[in-house]
């Protein structure tokens, strides 16, 4: 007691018998498993033909392009077996079989089914690119005042985009080619968006029938030509390709879009039209076909309207379903017009 020594304690554990842990068990198997897989590798290595080596080395150095210099399958799975070269045939002979297993892989390929697809995808395309206007249009307020003028159709030469005058808000001044403020602000909208696709655009003018009164031989043929070129320009200005533009032309009032009344404001118009590859092939005189941007029949009063405006929400339906809205307000306003417009 006086010593003040520490008294230690053993404690001894005590297992039943027969136990001695299990870890030793696991790292086993995975030593069992790991040698198995390695014979394997080398019992394939040792029966495999040399192709099937070249296979083998190909995929491991290249897995996404091996394909390029042997079979797309490292293993074959088939349950026929790759054939060994034949070491009796002459260096003629074996480039003769080579040829004739290359042209029995390769199909031909049907150039009207390429045609074809490209011109689903320039489709597909081009009805995004009116989806991404319309939703444009329904989502800039500045826009939205203006979204009855403003049309948007898939044709058969690519997205049309019709901008028309109202009673009460003509796009330019009366008989010249100067654009009204808020025409510009709009076709400034539609270059930001346009550009964003490869395809050529050709833009048109278009006039109402009241013949022009004024300047000598000035008429509505160049009233609309000089309308078009002035809308190009303004395209231009909002960072649109100049060299993008195929065509500027000007129809007077030849393509009415209201044929029962030519007077209608709703005939002066701009068209700017998406064009597709054919359409802009048929335009530079690559081949001949019906010049891009033509006008189709335009309905009579009534009937089913070719475009639909860009109302916010509206979906997208096939062209002969749509109806043709009566959109333009009956403006009170009456101008009286030395000229056509």
């Amino acid at each position: 007691m006086d010593n003040n020594q520490p008294i230690i304690v053993k404690r001894v554990k005590r297992y039943a018998a027969g136990h001695h842990g299990g870890s030793w068990k696991i790292a086993f198997a995975d030593f069992a498993t790991a040698m198995m897989a390695f014979f394997l590798v080398l019992w394939l290595l040792s029966s495999a033909t040399p192709e099937q080596k070249k296979a083998i080395s190909g995929y491991f150095q290249d897995p996404v392009g091996f394909s390029e210099s042997a079979s797309p399958y490292v293993i074959d799975l088939g349950g026929t077996p790759t054939p060994a070269p034949d070491k009796t045939l002459s260096p003629e002979a074996k480039d003769a079989r080579a040829v004739d297993d290359t042209q029995t892989d390769v199909e031909p390929v049907d150039a009207a089914q390429v045609e074809t697809l490209a011109e689903q995808i320039e489709r597909e395309r081009l009805e995004l690119l009116l989806q991404e206007l319309q939703n444009k249009v329904n989502e800039n307020p500045q826009l939205q005042r203006f979204k009855d003028q403003i049309l948007f159709e898939i044709t058969q030469d690519g997205l049309r985009i019709q901008i028309m005058d109202a009673a009460n808000r003509p796009m330019f001044d009366l008989g010249s080619a100067r654009l009204q403020p808020y025409f510009e602000d709009i076709l400034l909208a539609m270059a930001d968006t346009i550009k964003a696709v490869p395809n050529k655009i050709s833009v048109s003018g278009h006039t109402d029938a009241k013949p022009f009164v004024g300047r000598g031989d000035f008429g509505n043929w160049e009233l609309s030509a000089e309308r078009a070129n002035a809308a190009r320009r303004t395209l231009v200005a909002g960072s649109y390709p100049d060299e993008q533009v195929a065509r500027v032309v000007g129809y007077a009032s030849s393509a009415l879009f209201d044929r029962q009344d030519p007077l209608n404001p709703v005939n002066r118009r701009i068209d700017i039209i998406v064009l597709t590859k054919k359409a802009q092939r048929a335009i530079e005189g690559e081949q001949d076909a019906e010049p891009a941007g033509a006008e189709p029949t335009v309905p009579a009063a009534g009937q089913a309207a070719p475009a639909v405006p860009a109302e916010e929400g509206a979906p997208l339906q096939p062209p002969q379903l749509r109806e043709k809205l009566n959109i333009f307000e009956d403006g009170t306003l009456k101008l009286d017009e030395p000229g056509g417009q």
